[in-house]
């Protein structure tokens, strides 16, 4: 649970910006506290900007940001919030992950957003708390920590940490604090300034349910889905899909090909190459590596089957993990 601050003056709040940040998980998280501030007449919060160096920090837009200071100067905030985005591991330095732990050990809470709890566990302080971050760094970040637990929800709240799965996501997250501290009113009504109709606990999902996803209603098909996605590591034959849907091998196949335009071989081949593909762009493990946990016998197999689906080989996306000139996201038809 968020913790009651009860010094005289506005509650200060810092924000620890990592290059390559989400400007949108960022925004979110700081415009509440404005408009908290206008609507109660008075400032109940104020907010400090940092970078590890006290030098501008550009976001994963390429805006750059001026701050307020270097982190360090962040000693004695109640509250402090990792801001990340693309690749936090290349921010990792001995001397960010000391300085997080100092601060820890000095009583702070700390926050993250988006892919910020990557640099929480790194500096050891997510150990025992269940974590979440935009649903993308999944998983990489489990090969990364498979001991530290990560959910699926919007955002974690547990004793001393708590983490955010960034884009608008960040936006509940701060009025749920806003709420806690001042009130459900003051939330509502910090709410309604922006549009957003309904306050999401933090036990709603990131994703669209399924059935949105896929834009289908077949349960059976929704059924064998599902399974896909929960074995990507070691695929399961069409067989056994077909069989725990109660259904033919020739009805898997037509229900793919009437429903979803494709082969279930190939929509399957495609998940798989969806997850080696968030791999490479978050993680340091190898091909070889990356082709085990996805599924391909070798690395060779898998970095034809990337170029056949993504139109570059997997170094290019490891070199350049913006994505860019990549093709919209979607399965082979076959």
């Amino acid at each position: 649970m968020y913790r009651p601050y009860d010094r005289p003056g506005p509650e200060p709040i810092g924000f620890l910006l990592i290059p390559k940040f989400s400007a949108m998980a960022f925004f979110s998280a700081i415009e509440p506290l404005r408009v908290a501030n206008r609507l109660a007449g008075r400032a109940i919060f104020r907010w400090q900007v940092f970078s590890e160096d006290g030098e501008p920090v550009e976001a994963s837009s390429g805006m750059r940001l001026i701050v307020d200071g270097a982190i360090d100067a962040a000693a004695g905030l109640p509250t402090v919030i990792v801001c990340a985005g693309f690749d936090p591991a290349a921010a990792e330095t001995r001397h960010m992950l000391a300085t997080l732990r100092r601060l820890a050990r000095a009583g702070t809470m700390l926050g993250a957003l988006d892919t910020g709890a990557h640099l929480l566990a790194k500096a050891g302080l997510a150990d025992t708390v269940p974590v979440t971050m935009h649903w993308e760094a999944v998983p990489g970040f489990r090969e990364d920590f498979p001991d530290i637990a990560v959910s699926d929800e919007l955002f974690e709240v547990q004793g001393q940490i708590f983490t955010c799965a960034g884009g608008t996501a960040a936006l509940d997250m701060m009025l749920d604090m806003i709420g806690r501290k001042h009130g459900a009113a003051l939330a509502v009504a910090v709410s309604e300034q922006f549009i957003h109709d309904r306050i999401r606990s933090r036990h709603d999902h990131q994703r669209m349910a399924l059935s949105r996803r896929l834009g289908v209603s077949n349960g059976k098909l929704l059924k064998i889905v599902a399974l896909m996605e929960d074995h990507l590591e070691a695929p399961l034959t069409l067989e056994h899909l077909a069989e725990s849907a109660g259904i033919s091998l020739r009805q898997l196949e037509r229900l793919f090909r009437t429903q979803l335009d494709a082969a279930p071989a190939g929509f399957y081949r495609g998940l798989r190459l969806d997850r080696a593909r968030h791999l490479l762009r978050q993680t340091d493990l190898s091909v070889t590596e990356i082709a085990m946990a996805t599924g391909f016998s070798s690395a060779s197999t898998l970095s034809r089957r990337y170029h056949e689906q993504f139109g570059r080989p997997p170094s290019a996306d490891r070199a350049d993990p913006s994505g860019v000139a990549l093709p919209p996201e979607s399965p082979p038809a076959c």
